[in-house]
């Protein structure tokens, strides 16, 4: 059974803001699977009508089976939330926030250990509304961890931490996601999301305009591959330019360079002028993360507002996040 699935969920808002649009989305057990999209696609709003803080206009929205608008009671007791912009304002220490969320959630959780797996139980004595932000970071996630729930939402979950405190909240997840908890999180950190992810999907303008792996997006996607080959000696280019998918060839001393609008053509390339002069050392560059948002989103905010033309990719739709 997939712990999220959405059947042409539509969200509007008045009469002409579409901000999701007719959403179908399979999330299974154990995946991580990340939300991307600009300002404005649609990820908190999808988000918020899963944890039923809004309600759809159209469509429907099951998590572990169960109806997200008339089970949102059984639902909350398996998941874990991290909102996005989480803050605190009172006078409770990082500690005590820690012991009300494991009383809260009913959870035989040792507060000290989730705080130290978060990073910050040296600090737990302090009041919470004086730390950094990432230090709020850190304690909201390690509140959302209480109850080892079997469903994690984390809605900008990097906001405010360093190198260090993003790396570790990678191997939590990875972690938690090896002993079956689902990741389902939002980001528009590229790194982050093809650093961690199993898939991502892309919102643009409310729609789910791709879904897939890294690879696969890469795949389906139009952008130019590279690939560098450091030769023993000046290599020839006698049919490399042939090749289908090769768009363009360049020899500088003993290196020949190759764009290539189909990745897999790059094996042919090596192949070819392997058979005429040794290739003694390779470098491919793929199309990168920020390239493929690019293509699908049409630049975002700041693009055209169109995807890019010949791309394989599913139908959907959104406008607010």
């Amino acid at each position: 059974m997939p712990s999220i699935q959405t059947n042409g969920l539509t969200k509007t808002f008045g009469e002409s803001v579409v901000a999701v649009d007719s959403l179908d989305l399979t999330i299974e057990e154990g995946e991580i699977f990340g939300f991307l999209g600009p300002n404005g696609a649609g990820k908190s709003t999808t988000i918020n009508m899963l944890l039923d803080f809004i309600r759809p206009t159209d469509g429907s929205a099951e998590v572990f089976g169960m109806d997200a608008q008339q089970e949102c009671a059984a639902i909350r007791e398996r998941i874990g939330v991290l909102p996005e912009g989480y803050g605190f304002d009172d006078y409770l220490t990082g500690r005590e926030y820690m012991e009300w969320a494991v009383e809260t959630k009913d959870a035989d959780d040792d507060p000290e250990q989730l705080l130290d797996l978060v990073g910050i139980r040296e600090d737990a004595g302090r009041v919470a509304s004086g730390y950094s932000k990432g230090m709020q970071q850190r304690l909201a996630f390690g509140m959302a961890l209480a109850d080892d729930p079997d469903l994690l939402v984390l809605d900008e979950p990097s906001t405010g931490l360093d190198p260090n405190g993003i790396q570790h909240m990678r191997s939590v997840i990875r972690e938690r996601a090896a002993d079956g908890t689902t990741v389902f999180f939002s980001s528009h950190i590229l790194s982050e999301v093809e650093a961690v992810c199993d898939r991502v999907g892309v919102m643009n303008e409310g729609e789910l305009v791709a879904v897939d792996s890294i690879e696969g997006l890469r795949e389906s996607a139009t952008g130019q591959a590279t690939i560098e080959l450091e030769c023993a000696s000046a290599p020839r280019v006698d049919g490399v330019a042939d090749i289908p998918g090769v768009t363009s060839v360049d020899v500088a001393d003993r290196t020949l360079t190759a764009e290539c609008s189909d990745p897999s053509a790059k094996v042919d390339v090596v192949k070819r002028v392997d058979s005429q002069v040794d290739v003694v050392d390779i470098l491919a560059d793929n199309t990168s993360l920020e390239e493929l948002f690019n293509q699908f989103t049409g630049g975002g905010r700041d693009g055209d507002g169109t995807v890019g033309e010949g791309l394989d990719l599913e139908d959907s739709q959104e406008a607010s996040a």
